[in-house]
């Protein structure tokens, strides 16, 4: 959400300066925020398109009715708005008297995606991020143990412990999904990750959660095979894009294969939806995230204030890094690629969702890269670097053809990528010689202090 705006602007007009339009977004009041987002959430989910004409979303709503059914009515939306807006010049405005939700239609009439995937959220939480910053906000507001602040970062603090380290107001759509019936947010997420994907994170959840508590009341209806499917489609379409520009003997690439598996995937991932189920905590869940990972886009005030600069072309694993140092919690050692592939993987997650790859002639564009006719949208580069990015964040062998060819004969492969570290450890336990090294996100040291690694 968040940064959708700040990136959209910024393609709009390359004048702007990215720091700037981030810290004028994060300085916003936060109860004009929660409104806000009760304003994207009555906008309906993914609308707009991020790969171009290919992706135009099919006739219907891809969340169903739920946003309807939830949403606040349109007179009160109308009669007590945010106030936030977009004014011509493509510049944040902090307050407008006409109603109307932040991301509209901008240039060309394109209206930007609204929402993130929950594997979005996933995979940034992956990267510590979200333990680091809370740590940040921690320590400025009950002590003195980081550099002193200026004024733009402690409303940051401000709006960020009041948008994601407290009850949210009642009704809201993107609060923590909190409750008496559901009370840590933490177990919370984890629950919606292990029910849509099957994954844990790869860190320990934190102090007072003994076992798995979000597995316990998700029942059988989790989503266990996600990970061995999606790692067999990569495999499928990195063998289709090797074999594209075969002009004579075998061609290994069956489109029909690639079909089935993003149907399968789809038909998976439609049936944690079922009556609109998870579409809250995902709409929440990506914001959250969403905020955080702005935060660390740019040399923001905050990370001005921290001392974690990155310059105008860097990277936020550098800031998260530089960030994670200060308050004694380091980031996963892959995060350089878990925050790019955070964004490349969520269109495709959604266009695989709502079934844009479910026949074979458009699985094709997963993997042909050749001659491609006019205005069609070249996805399989970017699979390609989904691939690249998906095998060095999580050790997945898919460019090996061996494991692809040993298919049927090799070991089922389980669908629980990580385990939690042991007690008191910071590296996780070795895998036992009878059982597959699973994939994962390589484990943080999420809560541990940075001078116990070894």
């Amino acid at each position: 959400m968040f940064r959708t705006l700040v990136n959209t602007l910024i393609s709009a007009n390359t004048t702007l300066d990215g720091k700037r339009v981030a810290d004028a977004l994060l300085s916003v009041n936060p109860l004009q925020l929660s409104r806000w987002l009760d304003e994207v959430w009555s906008a309906d989910g993914i609308g707009g398109s991020e790969w171009g004409a290919i992706l135009q979303l099919p006739p219907g709503r891809p969340l169903g009715d739920i946003v309807d059914k939830t949403q606040l009515p349109d007179l009160l939306l109308a009669t007590f708005h945010s106030g936030v807006t977009v004014d011509p010049a493509l510049a944040i405005q902090t307050w407008s008297d006409q109603p109307g939700p932040l991301l509209k239609p901008l240039a060309g009439g394109q209206a930007p995606a609204i929402w993130r995937h929950l594997l979005y959220a996933y995979l940034a939480e992956s990267t510590g991020l979200f333990e680091i910053m809370g740590e940040v906000v921690r320590r400025y507001v009950v002590g003195e143990s980081l550099p002193l602040p200026t004024s733009a970062t402690m409303v940051w603090v401000r709006s960020t412990e009041e948008l994601y380290f407290r009850d949210p107001p009642l009704f809201s759509a993107g609060g923590s999904m909190t409750s008496q019936l559901r009370p840590d947010a933490r177990i919370n997420r984890r629950n919606a990750y292990w029910r849509m994907f099957g994954l844990d994170l790869p860190h320990p959840p934190g102090r007072g959660i003994d076992g798995q508590p979000w597995k316990r009341d998700a029942g059988v209806a989790a989503n266990l095979r996600f990970l061995e499917i999606w790692n067999e489609l990569l495999r499928q379409v990195w063998l289709g894009y090797e074999n594209d520009t075969n002009s004579s003997g075998a061609k290994p690439t069956d489109s029909s294969y690639i079909a089935y598996l993003c149907r399968t995937l789809s038909e998976m991932l439609q049936l944690r939806r079922q009556g609109g189920m998870l579409a809250r905590e995902e709409f929440a869940y990506v914001t959250m995230l969403s905020w955080f990972h702005l935060t660390v886009e740019y040399d923001t005030s905050v990370v001005d204030d921290l001392s974690a600069n990155a310059g105008r072309d860097g990277h936020p694993a550098d800031r998260l890094a530089k960030i994670g140092a200060q308050v004694g919690i380091s980031p996963s050692r892959q995060s350089r690629e878990l925050f790019e592939l955070a964004d490349k993987i969520s269109p495709l997650m959604w266009a695989i969702e709502i079934g844009m790859f479910n026949d074979a002639k458009s699985a094709e564009l997963l993997f042909h890269h050749q001659n491609l006719p006019n205005g069609v949208t070249d996805i399989a580069t970017e699979m390609l670097r989904i691939i690249d990015l998906w095998q060095s964040a999580t050790g997945a062998p898919i460019k090996d053809l061996a494991v692809t060819q040993r298919r049927v004969q090799g070991p089922t492969r389980s669908a629980q990528p990580t385990k939690l570290l042991p007690p008191g450890g910071l590296v996780p336990t070795a895998p036992s010689p009878s059982t597959p090294r699973q994939p994962s996100p390589a484990p943080s040291t999420n809560g541990q202090p940075v001078a116990s690694r070894r």
